[in-house]
């Protein structure tokens, strides 16, 4: 399983690593400039498959209340400034992610 995963902003990838190496990379949609993704360290806290509208097949909840990681119905906007704060991924790449990362595992943001 992961030990943590770095949201790295400024080239739109989350890596999940183990044991302080990167083991996956995968492309994200993020906040736009007003409502810009927070940097900072939290924890996934929930998950919910299937939550419907724009929230793809998986969303997983951050300890920062309404902020996740979430899938798409929008694959087109992976890779660009789209959201209302939250990590966008490919649908198939946040349930590999999901797989890999349980509850309580720790996720820093950064610029």
């Amino acid at each position: 399983m992961a030990n943590r995963i770095i949201v790295d902003l400024s080239d739109r990838m989350l890596y999940l690593l183990e044991e302080n190496k990167v083991i996956r990379g995968f492309p994200i949609g993020i906040g736009r400039m007003l409502t810009g993704t927070p940097t900072g360290e939290y924890t996934i806290v929930n998950k919910q498959e299937d939550p419907g509208g724009p929230f793809g097949v998986l969303w997983m909840g951050l300890s920062k209340p309404h902020y996740g990681i979430h899938g798409t119905n929008d694959p087109d906007s992976i890779g660009h400034l789209v959201s209302h704060g939250c990590i966008r991924m490919y649908n198939d790449d946040v349930l590999a992610l999901s797989a890999l990362a349980p509850v309580g595992t720790r996720v820093t943001i950064r610029k």
